[in-house]
């Protein structure tokens, strides 16, 4: 079996080599993102595997198709970058439902903890051994009140960690889980969760449904001084709105590990260049917005379990001609295919 990585880093490099190691696999890992421009280096191939920001539209796939592609391997959870009504019945498409939840709540919580405590600006001050404590102060998180929209793997280890902090937690799921409402957490609409928390965490796939869930509506009956938390989906958030909010005063601060734009940019060093995204620009120099580069599943045990399940995905699907994490478009919805062959 032969495949093609794109868009690969150093870290993905050690993780799929120590997996492969072994195994009957040839790969070639390009640093270039797969798009129209590029699928040309998947020729010979059997499978690409590609992350976030790769491109697998219709030209895309038909492209891949024409080489004698049979499979795209996403090694993430989100696939909004595939067109999978498209792909259907022309190339299967599998990923990796959950890598490491832990990876990413906890990363939500200490981008919340550096936020509210400032501990970015006292590193900074420190730094220059000023050790004044100036406009530091922060608030106790015991007794916020959180709203967490989105209640899967992740958004329940979240709500976890709040728990632990003695928060409380509001929820909100198209689809409320059991194991949440055990632990006294109450599901509650979306306009409960934008009037009564004091921060908005966002652990949601990005749909047509959840494009710009936070938008100047939303922001709008937001509490004064509100915080809002995303690590899961850019354009889950209206940036622009969002840069309003803040430049307002109306939102307290903003912690980002994704932005609706950041294919052209996140995972790339731009230091020493003019950055040409104005709004992205104006955020990160916001005192009260911290921006990390899509980076909170970047831990040793989540990397390990992406490139472990993004290989046997192959495995079982080209040695025994299923997979039970292929993505397959049924109707209006994309689903995982756990039933036999998608096509």
């Amino acid at each position: 079996m032969k495949i093609a990585f794109f868009d690969t880093k150093s870290y993905d490099i050690d993780a799929f080599d120590k997996t492969i190691k072994g195994k009957n696999i040839e790969v070639k890992y390009y640093e270039t993102k797969l798009n129209e421009d590029t699928c040309e280096l998947a020729h010979g191939f059997d499978a690409v595997c590609v992350f976030v920001n790769d491109t697998i539209n219709s030209k895309v796939i038909d492209k891949l198709c024409a080489l004698g592609v049979k499979a795209v391997l996403l090694r993430c959870a989100g696939f909004n970058n595939v067109d999978m009504k498209y792909a259907f019945g022309k190339i299967h498409v599998l990923r990796v439902p959950a890598y490491s939840p832990y990876a990413v709540a906890e990363h939500t919580m200490a981008l919340l903890l550096t936020s509210v405590r400032r501990i970015h600006k006292a590193y900074i001050r420190t730094r220059d051994f000023n050790f004044s404590l100036n406009k530091m102060t922060g608030f106790d998180l015991f007794g916020k009140t959180v709203g967490v929209i989105g209640t899967g793997k992740i958004g329940r280890v979240f709500i976890n960690i709040c728990l632990g902090f003695g928060m409380r937690v509001l929820a909100y799921d198209k689809f409320p889980c059991d194991e949440v409402k055990e632990k006294g957490v109450e599901y509650v609409s979306l306009d409960t969760i934008f009037k009564e928390s004091d921060i908005i965490s966002l652990h949601c796939p990005l749909t047509e449904e959840t494009y710009h869930l936070i938008d100047n509506n939303a922001l709008s009956i937001c509490k004064k001084g509100v915080i809002i938390l995303n690590t899961s989906r850019g354009a889950l958030v209206d940036a622009e709105a969002l840069l309003s909010g803040i430049k307002s005063r109306h939102i307290g601060g903003a912690c980002l590990d994704v932005y609706e734009e950041e294919s052209d940019f996140f995972f790339e060093d731009f230091s020493g260049h003019i950055l040409e995204d104005d709004i992205l620009a104006r955020l990160i120099s916001m005192p009260n917005v911290i921006v990390t580069s899509h980076q909170a599943f970047l831990t040793n045990e989540a990397l390990s379990n992406i490139a472990e399940t993004t290989i046997n995905n192959a495995l079982d699907l080209f040695e025994k001609g299923q997979c039970e994490n292929e993505l397959c478009f049924r109707g209006s919805t994309t689903v995982d295919c756990k039933n036999g062959k998608c096509f």
